[in-house]
């Protein structure tokens, strides 16, 4: 049965393949060794034949690309931990950066991301979010394309130019909504986010490959940049992780699990999230691991997973925390609480007096239980600890076979095209109409001037006649009189 070495105490602590499906959390404040721990793991399911997805947010983690050199504080390790079979190897990597400039672009489209992700992305309250719905309606029963924001943006246009008639068919479309949805999303575009959304759309089967060799992809999101736009970046994991949920088929318990997500800044995910998406991402989490996937969160504490989460990860590794105040006490505690205790280890201690390297770790029995925790010294990755240069990093994404795949955006006719000619005829015929409207009126206008001036012709005319016969009356009543 395949197993992953995660380190040792006075023996070996394995993490069994048939359990790294049942998700887990590697937890530690700010150098204490979470990052080689997650590099340990990564490229440990890699030589299992496992893909793997990761994100570094840091830049440390290019470096399982490459092989680690000797070093006597490596082998110091090596020889505390009892290891007897270790080379040096990097991984088979694959970089990924949704700017396209550390690595191979990756793009979804507005379809596949969806109104729920979205309106979580744009934080919008439930009115705008039921009509970011009735523009996801409307674009799938006029056979739309949303491939991005430009789609999206035009839809809402056209909804809100088109409301009345919007109403019969859907409900009400407020223009004030449509306004604050369309002000949310020149943010997202002004934040660079708009280079996630078109195409070519990411083939998430391109995340399962292996190399000739039978090892597991190393998939690294490259997002260094991307963290400094929280959102972005969450919904885009969460947006990975639906994905999985729906596509995979079940295929039950397995020797070893199919695919490893691990997300580094787990706390991203679920800040200020809704309860209902809290719910969904609780339900994926449940019931994907029997689609064979393991998802591993990396944070700082247990704490920044919703309880309802925790409870599904069923292997730890928690690194050293700090306890210098009342907050961080409360922290270490609940730490604690959340690994079978051992009578051998003061739990709650212990996690303050780690040292860099050390964790207590708890992991998935052969019967499926957890084990009672252990103080655990963590085995040195075998590949290079911290970032490559800029030509090894470029040495990599030649030899990748998606070169070339996604590079090129393209711009397919979609929403924004169809929609904004329809626009433009609407215009259009509205000029034509308001034109005509002015032709009448002008018309209209002149037929009753012409009509002013015959009647007071007739009147002049009139009158006229009336002085001259008055002038007429009076010089023949003269002379008579004379």
């Amino acid at each position: 049965m395949p197993s992953i070495l995660i380190g040792g105490s006075d023996h070996p602590v394995e993490l069994l393949g048939q359990f790294a499906n049942r998700h887990g959390l590697i937890a530690g404040a700010t150098g204490t060794g979470k990052t080689v721990t997650l590099q340990v793991l990564a490229e440990s399911f890699s030589r299992m034949g496992v893909p793997v997805f990761m994100a570094d947010v840091k830049g440390d983690l290019s470096g399982i690309s490459q092989p680690g050199k000797p070093h006597p504080k490596v082998q110091e390790r090596i020889d505390k931990i009892g290891i007897t079979d270790f080379n040096f190897e990097g991984a088979p990597c694959i970089f990924w950066d949704l700017f396209g400039q550390s690595g191979h672009p990756v793009r979804t489209t507005i379809s596949e991301l969806g109104p729920t992700l979205l309106a979580r992305l744009l934080d919008l309250n439930d009115t705008q979010e039921g009509l970011l719905a009735i523009a996801f309606r409307f674009a799938d029963d006029q056979k739309l394309l949303m491939i991005d924001l430009h789609d999206l943006q035009t839809t809402l246009q056209y909804m809100a130019d088109n409301a009345n008639e919007f109403k019969r068919q859907y409900g009400n479309v407020s223009a004030a909504s449509v306004g604050t949805i369309q002000r949310k999303l020149l943010e997202l575009e002004n934040a660079g986010a708009d280079l996630f959304f078109g195409e070519p759309a990411i083939d998430f089967w391109d995340f399962f490959e292996t190399d000739a060799n039978g090892r597991g992809l190393v998939n690294i999101l490259c997002a260094d940049k991307l963290i400094n736009s929280p959102k972005t970046y969450s919904t885009f994991l969460l947006w990975l992780m639906s994905e999985l949920f729906e596509n995979l088929p079940e295929v039950g318990d397995q020797e070893k699990p199919r695919f490893v997500l691990f997300f580094d800044e787990a706390h991203l995910l679920f800040n200020d999230a809704p309860n209902s998406l809290v719910e969904k991402i609780e339900q994926v989490v449940r019931l994907i691991r029997s689609k064979g996937v393991g998802i591993y969160f990396i944070t700082q504490s247990p704490s920044d997973v919703p309880e309802r989460v925790l409870g599904q990860l069923g292997n730890r590794v928690q690194h050293a925390l700090r306890a210098f105040t009342p907050n961080d006490q409360k922290t270490v505690k609940v730490s604690a609480q959340t690994f079978r205790p051992n009578p051998k280890l003061d739990t709650e201690g212990e996690i303050t007096r780690l040292g860099v390297g050390e964790a207590l770790v708890s992991v998935l029995q052969a019967d499926g239980t957890p084990s009672m925790v252990e103080k655990v010294l963590i085995s040195p990755p075998h590949s290079q600890i911290g970032p490559i240069d800029t030509a090894q990093r470029q040495a990599v994404m030649s030899k990748s076979p998606f070169a070339g795949k996604y590079d090129q955006a393209v711009d397919p006719e979609s929403a924004h095209e169809v929609l904004q000619a329809r626009m433009n005829a609407q215009q259009q015929q509205a000029q034509a109409a308001q034109a005509e409207k002015l032709a009448q009126k002008q018309q209209g206008s002149t037929r009753q001037t012409q009509s002013v001036g015959e009647a007071f012709l007739k009147s002049m005319t009139r009158a006229m006649a009336s002085k001259v016969g008055r002038e007429l009356a009076r010089g023949l009543l003269g002379s008579l009189l004379k």
